[in-house]
């Protein structure tokens, strides 16, 4: 008796782990694509609060992401920080976006009911993001 496999026992493992990966692949993907949402949501959700932050303690907007290095550890790559005008009537809104586009914005969404689709003046797109209010109490 010969030791090893016939060419229909290798075809059926085969076939098996296709069939494993054909169910994997999928959900493996999708969990991939709510991790990066949540990861957007969570930036999104600091950098409004460092928004807020910067504005109560210098009495401005920021003029960028930049602007809020010392409200942040760290700002992330890819977001964008942009006051729509100057305060009127004591109120202003500042747009924080990710304008990279691997995520869609309702994917978001799902993860931050406050995040919404959002239109910088430089494009056209719509990107994942917040308006972020902030009063001028000063």
């Amino acid at each position: 008796m010969r030791k090893g496999f016939t060419l229909v026992e290798l075809l059926i493992v085969l076939a098996v782990i296709a069939a494993l990966m054909a169910v994997a692949t999928p959900m493996a993907l999708n969990a991939v694509k709510t991790a990066k949402a949540s990861q957007v949501a969570q930036n999104l959700n600091a950098l409004k609060s460092a928004v807020e932050q910067y504005v109560y303690s210098e009495k401005e907007l920021p003029k960028s992401e930049a602007s809020l290095t010392n409200y942040m550890s760290k700002i992330p790559d890819g977001y964008t920080v942009t006051p729509d005008a100057p305060f009127v009537k004591g109120e202003a809104t500042v747009t924080v976006a990710y304008t990279v586009g691997d995520i869609l914005p309702v994917d978001v969404n799902k993860q931050y009911s406050e995040a919404t689709k959002v239109t910088l003046p430089s494009s056209s797109l719509e990107h994942p993001g917040v308006y972020v209010k902030v009063r001028q109490w000063w």
